[in-house]
């Protein structure tokens, strides 16, 4: 089994910076994917990011295309999410998902990110 832990969020201000990582451990050997997804109140769950495991190929959601990236790093088994330009309707719970060569899907708990205007 892998278990993911999020890291890194907290308040700031509208146009600021946040650094969001995620450590994977366990089985981390079948983790074929990793991504950022992102859920604010009233609102279904969504992606915002994912990285093969290579760190060759990344995805991103248009709404923070230019001002979030994804890296890893496969040393330390973290993913990481810069978040720049921040906006209040990037307020939300973000939460680290792994995906397995099986598909199998696993989640962290999530951690808070909250911009004030």
């Amino acid at each position: 089994q892998v278990q993911l832990v999020e890291s890194g969020g907290g308040l700031v201000q509208a146009g600021g910076s946040l650094r969001l990582s995620c450590a994977a451990s366990g089985s981390i050997f079948t983790i074929n994917r990793m991504g950022w997804y992102r859920q604010a109140p009233g609102k279904q769950r969504e992606l915002v990011a994912t990285i093969t495991r290579g760190g060759g190929r990344t995805n991103y959601a248009e709404s923070v295309k230019g001002r979030f990236t994804i890296s890893r790093d496969n040393a330390e088994n973290t993913v990481f999410l810069q978040m720049n330009s921040l906006k209040p309707e990037d307020t939300a719970v973000y939460y680290c998902n792994a995906v397995s060569f099986t598909a199998t899907m696993t989640w962290g708990r999530g951690t808070l990110v909250t911009v004030s205007s």
